[in-house]
Protein backbone atom coordinates (compact mmCIF):
# COMPACT_ATOMS: atom_id res chain seq x y z
CA UNK A 1 0.00 0.00 0.00
CA UNK A 2 1.13 3.26 -0.67
CA UNK A 3 0.51 6.40 1.78
CA UNK A 4 1.50 10.06 0.77
CA UNK A 5 3.85 11.60 3.31
CA UNK A 6 4.01 15.28 2.86
CA UNK A 7 6.74 17.38 3.86
CA UNK A 8 7.76 20.54 4.04
CA UNK A 9 11.74 21.64 3.49
CA UNK A 10 12.60 25.24 4.41
CA UNK A 11 16.25 26.98 3.10
CA UNK A 12 17.37 22.93 2.46
CA UNK A 13 16.90 22.10 5.97
CA UNK A 14 15.42 18.52 5.24
CA UNK A 15 13.98 16.02 8.16
CA UNK A 16 14.59 12.84 8.56
CA UNK A 17 11.70 11.34 6.92
CA UNK A 18 12.83 13.26 3.50
CA UNK A 19 16.15 11.80 3.13
CA UNK A 20 14.63 7.97 3.49
CA UNK A 21 12.04 8.52 0.85
CA UNK A 22 11.63 9.55 -2.59
CA UNK A 23 10.18 12.94 -4.16
CA UNK A 24 7.45 11.80 -6.37
CA UNK A 25 6.39 15.93 -7.43
CA UNK A 26 7.43 19.39 -5.87
CA UNK A 27 4.12 21.76 -5.45
CA UNK A 28 4.36 25.41 -4.49
CA UNK A 29 3.69 26.51 -1.52
CA UNK A 30 0.68 28.57 -1.82
CA UNK A 31 1.48 30.86 0.96
CA UNK A 32 3.37 34.27 0.34
CA UNK A 33 4.60 34.24 4.15
CA UNK A 34 6.18 30.70 2.89
CA UNK A 35 7.32 31.42 -0.63
CA UNK A 36 10.96 30.01 0.38
CA UNK A 37 9.47 26.55 1.21
CA UNK A 38 7.91 23.64 -1.03
CA UNK A 39 5.83 20.73 -0.17
CA UNK A 40 7.37 17.72 -1.34
CA UNK A 41 4.83 15.00 -1.55
CA UNK A 42 6.47 11.50 -0.89
CA UNK A 43 5.62 7.70 -0.96
CA UNK A 44 5.98 5.31 1.49
CA UNK A 45 5.48 6.24 5.59
CA UNK A 46 2.09 6.84 7.08
CA UNK A 47 1.39 10.40 8.32
CA UNK A 48 2.49 13.60 7.39
CA UNK A 49 5.74 15.57 8.53
CA UNK A 50 6.00 19.19 8.25
CA UNK A 51 9.71 20.81 9.02
CA UNK A 52 10.10 24.69 10.19
CA UNK A 53 13.60 24.73 9.25
CA UNK A 54 14.54 25.65 12.89
CA UNK A 55 14.65 22.06 14.80
CA UNK A 56 11.27 21.49 15.25
CA UNK A 57 8.87 19.17 12.86
CA UNK A 58 4.94 18.91 13.14
CA UNK A 59 3.48 15.12 12.22
CA UNK A 60 0.36 14.72 11.26
CA UNK A 61 -2.20 13.52 14.78
CA UNK A 62 -2.06 10.06 15.87
CA UNK A 63 -3.75 9.54 18.80
CA UNK A 64 -1.90 6.57 20.41
CA UNK A 65 1.46 7.82 19.09
CA UNK A 66 0.73 11.41 20.99
CA UNK A 67 0.22 9.75 24.04
CA UNK A 68 3.18 6.85 23.52
CA UNK A 69 5.96 10.41 22.96
CA UNK A 70 4.19 12.64 25.86
CA UNK A 71 4.67 9.27 28.03
CA UNK A 72 8.28 8.73 27.07
CA UNK A 73 9.25 12.50 27.95
CA UNK A 74 8.76 10.78 31.64
CA UNK A 75 10.47 7.78 31.55
CA UNK A 76 14.19 6.92 31.22
CA UNK A 77 14.03 6.22 27.42
CA UNK A 78 13.67 10.33 26.88
CA UNK A 79 17.09 10.90 25.96
CA UNK A 80 16.26 8.05 23.10
CA UNK A 81 13.18 9.47 21.81
CA UNK A 82 12.34 12.73 19.67
CA UNK A 83 11.63 15.90 22.47
CA UNK A 84 7.67 16.32 22.53
CA UNK A 85 7.17 19.60 21.93
CA UNK A 86 3.35 20.08 22.30
CA UNK A 87 0.21 20.26 19.71
CA UNK A 88 -0.12 22.48 17.30
CA UNK A 89 -3.31 23.35 14.73
CA UNK A 90 -2.50 23.84 11.14
CA UNK A 91 -5.34 25.27 8.51
CA UNK A 92 -7.48 22.67 10.49
CA UNK A 93 -5.34 20.04 11.02
CA UNK A 94 -3.81 18.75 14.00
CA UNK A 95 -0.66 17.56 14.32
CA UNK A 96 2.14 17.28 17.04
CA UNK A 97 5.39 19.15 17.50
CA UNK A 98 8.60 17.26 17.72
CA UNK A 99 12.40 17.52 17.61
CA UNK A 100 13.96 17.27 13.94
CA UNK A 101 16.41 15.00 14.62
CA UNK A 102 18.48 15.68 11.63
CA UNK A 103 18.69 19.25 12.57
CA UNK A 104 22.44 19.27 13.47
CA UNK A 105 23.49 17.29 10.94
CA UNK A 106 25.40 18.01 7.31
CA UNK A 107 24.42 15.51 4.36
CA UNK A 108 23.52 12.77 7.09
CA UNK A 109 23.22 9.33 6.19
CA UNK A 110 20.16 7.30 7.72
CA UNK A 111 18.60 4.01 8.19
CA UNK A 112 15.66 2.84 9.27
CA UNK A 113 15.29 -0.51 11.16
CA UNK A 114 12.11 -2.14 12.36
CA UNK A 115 12.75 -3.56 15.47
CA UNK A 116 11.53 -6.83 17.29
CA UNK A 117 10.71 -10.60 15.61
CA UNK A 118 6.93 -9.59 14.98
CA UNK A 119 5.57 -7.27 13.15
CA UNK A 120 1.36 -7.61 14.01
CA UNK A 121 0.33 -6.76 17.43
CA UNK A 122 -1.52 -9.47 19.33
CA UNK A 123 -5.23 -7.23 18.74
CA UNK A 124 -4.76 -8.26 15.18
CA UNK A 125 -5.55 -11.66 15.37
CA UNK A 126 -7.03 -12.27 18.65
CA UNK A 127 -10.01 -14.45 18.29
CA UNK A 128 -8.33 -15.62 14.96
CA UNK A 129 -9.07 -19.24 14.55
CA UNK A 130 -6.94 -21.85 12.42
CA UNK A 131 -10.01 -22.75 10.46
CA UNK A 132 -10.74 -19.93 9.47
CA UNK A 133 -8.79 -19.68 6.31
CA UNK A 134 -8.64 -16.95 3.23
CA UNK A 135 -8.32 -17.06 0.36
CA UNK A 136 -6.76 -13.57 -0.05
CA UNK A 137 -4.18 -13.80 1.50
CA UNK A 138 -3.23 -17.70 0.75
CA UNK A 139 -2.83 -15.57 -2.60
CA UNK A 140 -0.57 -13.20 -1.56
CA UNK A 141 1.69 -15.91 -0.10
CA UNK A 142 2.03 -17.85 -3.53
CA UNK A 143 2.72 -14.72 -5.11
CA UNK A 144 5.55 -14.42 -3.31
CA UNK A 145 6.57 -17.91 -2.17
CA UNK A 146 5.07 -20.26 -4.41
CA UNK A 147 5.99 -23.02 -1.76
CA UNK A 148 5.56 -21.63 1.37
CA UNK A 149 1.49 -22.91 1.84
CA UNK A 150 1.36 -26.71 3.41
CA UNK A 151 -0.24 -29.66 1.51
CA UNK A 152 -3.07 -29.07 3.44
CA UNK A 153 -3.10 -25.18 2.63
CA UNK A 154 -2.27 -25.69 -0.72
CA UNK A 155 -5.57 -27.81 -1.30
CA UNK A 156 -8.01 -25.37 0.56
CA UNK A 157 -6.66 -22.70 -1.09
CA UNK A 158 -6.76 -20.30 2.32
CA UNK A 159 -4.60 -19.97 5.10
CA UNK A 160 -5.36 -18.16 8.56
CA UNK A 161 -4.78 -14.45 9.24
CA UNK A 162 -2.08 -15.59 11.92
CA UNK A 163 -0.22 -18.30 9.64
CA UNK A 164 0.15 -15.56 7.08
CA UNK A 165 1.11 -12.84 9.47
CA UNK A 166 3.85 -14.85 10.95
CA UNK A 167 4.91 -16.35 7.65
CA UNK A 168 5.73 -12.87 5.92
CA UNK A 169 7.83 -11.77 9.22
CA UNK A 170 10.38 -14.97 7.88
CA UNK A 171 10.95 -13.28 4.48
CA UNK A 172 13.18 -10.77 5.82
CA UNK A 173 15.01 -10.90 8.61
CA UNK A 174 12.52 -10.10 11.26
CA UNK A 175 11.18 -13.54 12.76
CA UNK A 176 15.30 -14.50 13.00
CA UNK A 177 17.09 -11.38 13.94
CA UNK A 178 14.82 -9.37 15.58
CA UNK A 179 15.13 -6.48 12.99
CA UNK A 180 14.58 -5.43 9.31
CA UNK A 181 16.05 -3.01 6.86
CA UNK A 182 13.72 -0.40 5.71
CA UNK A 183 15.48 2.35 3.91
CA UNK A 184 19.11 3.57 3.41
CA UNK A 185 19.57 6.73 2.07
CA UNK A 186 23.71 7.48 1.96
CA UNK A 187 24.98 10.78 1.91
CA UNK A 188 24.83 11.88 -2.09
CA UNK A 189 22.76 8.18 -3.18
CA UNK A 190 19.64 8.23 -3.71
CA UNK A 191 17.08 5.99 -0.75
CA UNK A 192 17.21 2.33 -1.19
CA UNK A 193 13.85 0.24 0.33
CA UNK A 194 14.93 -3.18 -2.08
CA UNK A 195 15.34 -4.77 1.50
CA UNK A 196 12.10 -7.39 1.74
CA UNK A 197 13.90 -10.40 0.84
CA UNK A 198 16.97 -9.57 2.74
CA UNK A 199 16.83 -12.36 5.72
CA UNK A 200 21.00 -13.29 5.87
CA UNK A 201 23.56 -12.75 8.25
CA UNK A 202 26.08 -11.72 5.47
CA UNK A 203 23.48 -10.02 3.43
CA UNK A 204 22.77 -7.47 6.59
CA UNK A 205 26.36 -7.12 7.47
CA UNK A 206 27.01 -6.08 4.32
CA UNK A 207 24.33 -3.48 4.01
CA UNK A 208 25.19 -2.44 7.34
CA UNK A 209 29.10 -2.05 6.25
CA UNK A 210 28.24 -0.17 3.13
CA UNK A 211 25.95 2.33 5.18
CA UNK A 212 29.07 3.28 7.64
CA UNK A 213 31.26 3.35 4.65
CA UNK A 214 33.34 0.88 6.33
CA UNK A 215 34.55 3.50 8.30
CA UNK A 216 35.30 2.13 12.35
CA UNK A 217 35.12 5.28 13.90
CA UNK A 218 30.90 5.28 13.01
CA UNK A 219 30.29 1.69 14.05
CA UNK A 220 31.91 2.08 16.92
CA UNK A 221 30.10 5.40 17.66
CA UNK A 222 26.82 3.47 16.98
CA UNK A 223 27.31 0.98 19.17
CA UNK A 224 28.35 2.98 22.19
CA UNK A 225 24.61 3.95 21.44
CA UNK A 226 23.10 1.14 21.19
CA UNK A 227 24.87 -0.62 24.37
CA UNK A 228 23.41 2.62 26.38
CA UNK A 229 20.09 1.44 24.58
CA UNK A 230 19.93 -1.70 25.91
CA UNK A 231 21.01 -0.92 29.46
CA UNK A 232 17.93 1.64 29.55
CA UNK A 233 15.75 -0.66 27.65
CA UNK A 234 16.24 -3.46 30.56
CA UNK A 235 15.43 -0.97 33.57
CA UNK A 236 12.71 1.27 31.58
CA UNK A 237 9.03 0.93 33.27
CA UNK A 238 7.44 1.85 30.42
CA UNK A 239 9.12 -0.48 28.17
CA UNK A 240 8.23 -3.17 30.32
CA UNK A 241 4.96 -2.51 30.35
CA UNK A 242 4.67 -2.15 26.79
CA UNK A 243 4.13 -4.25 23.36
CA UNK A 244 6.69 -2.55 20.86
CA UNK A 245 5.05 -2.94 17.70
CA UNK A 246 6.28 -1.37 14.09
CA UNK A 247 8.96 0.53 16.51
CA UNK A 248 12.02 1.81 14.26
CA UNK A 249 15.64 2.65 15.25
CA UNK A 250 16.32 5.95 12.88
CA UNK A 251 20.23 5.25 12.60
CA UNK A 252 22.20 8.68 11.83
CA UNK A 253 25.78 9.87 10.82
CA UNK A 254 27.66 12.54 8.20
CA UNK A 255 31.03 12.36 7.67
CA UNK A 256 32.20 13.58 10.63
CA UNK A 257 32.19 10.62 12.30
CA UNK A 258 29.25 12.11 14.68
CA UNK A 259 26.81 9.13 14.65
CA UNK A 260 23.22 9.11 16.85
CA UNK A 261 20.16 6.40 17.40
CA UNK A 262 16.76 7.25 18.20
CA UNK A 263 13.45 5.02 18.58
CA UNK A 264 10.67 6.48 16.10
CA UNK A 265 7.33 5.87 15.03
CA UNK A 266 5.20 4.69 18.08
CA UNK A 267 1.69 3.88 16.11
CA UNK A 268 1.67 0.47 16.90
CA UNK A 269 2.75 0.29 20.45
CA UNK A 270 0.11 -1.01 23.14
CA UNK A 271 -0.96 -2.40 26.46
CA UNK A 272 -1.24 -5.56 27.60
CA UNK A 273 -4.81 -6.19 28.12
CA UNK A 274 -3.64 -7.39 31.63
CA UNK A 275 -1.93 -4.64 33.75
CA UNK A 276 -0.09 -6.93 35.98
CA UNK A 277 2.08 -8.43 32.55
CA UNK A 278 5.57 -7.73 32.56
CA UNK A 279 6.87 -7.84 29.07
CA UNK A 280 10.62 -9.11 28.94
CA UNK A 281 10.85 -8.99 25.46
CA UNK A 282 13.18 -11.24 25.18
CA UNK A 283 10.96 -14.65 25.67
CA UNK A 284 8.96 -16.69 23.25
CA UNK A 285 5.77 -15.27 21.74
CA UNK A 286 2.51 -16.70 22.38
CA UNK A 287 -1.02 -15.09 22.03
CA UNK A 288 -1.27 -13.32 25.77
CA UNK A 289 1.95 -12.70 26.96
CA UNK A 290 3.00 -9.75 24.31
CA UNK A 291 6.21 -11.04 23.89
CA UNK A 292 7.89 -8.99 20.73
CA UNK A 293 11.59 -10.31 20.14
CA UNK A 294 12.42 -6.44 20.23
CA UNK A 295 15.63 -7.08 22.91
CA UNK A 296 17.09 -10.10 20.93
CA UNK A 297 17.14 -7.45 17.63
CA UNK A 298 18.75 -5.40 19.96
CA UNK A 299 20.81 -7.74 20.88
CA UNK A 300 22.09 -9.49 17.26
CA UNK A 301 22.54 -5.33 16.58
CA UNK A 302 25.03 -5.24 19.01
CA UNK A 303 26.95 -8.33 18.25
CA UNK A 304 26.60 -6.80 14.20
CA UNK A 305 28.57 -3.74 15.05
CA UNK A 306 30.63 -5.48 17.18
CA UNK A 307 32.09 -8.06 13.71
CA UNK A 308 32.15 -4.72 11.69
CA UNK A 309 34.17 -3.32 14.22
CA UNK A 310 36.39 -6.05 14.39
CA UNK A 311 36.57 -6.69 10.88
CA UNK A 312 37.47 -3.07 10.21
CA UNK A 313 40.60 -3.49 12.09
Amino acid sequence: MVICLVHLVKLGKRSWKTHLLKPLSWTPNIKAKQANTCWVQLSGHQGSLISNGKGSVLKRYCQSEAQCLLQLQLDILRSFVPKYQGEKLLDGERYVKMQDLLYNFKSPSIMDCKIGQRTFSESEVIGDSSENIRKDLYLKMISTSPNAPTEREHHEKGVSKLRYLQWRDTISSTAEYGFRIEAIKTSGESTRKDFQNTHTWNEIINHFKLFVKHRKIIAQNYLIRLLKLRTILEVSDFFAKHEFIGSSLLFVHDESGYANIWLIDFAKIGTPSNNQIRVNHRSVWKIGNYEDGYLIGIDNLVKLFEQIIHECQ
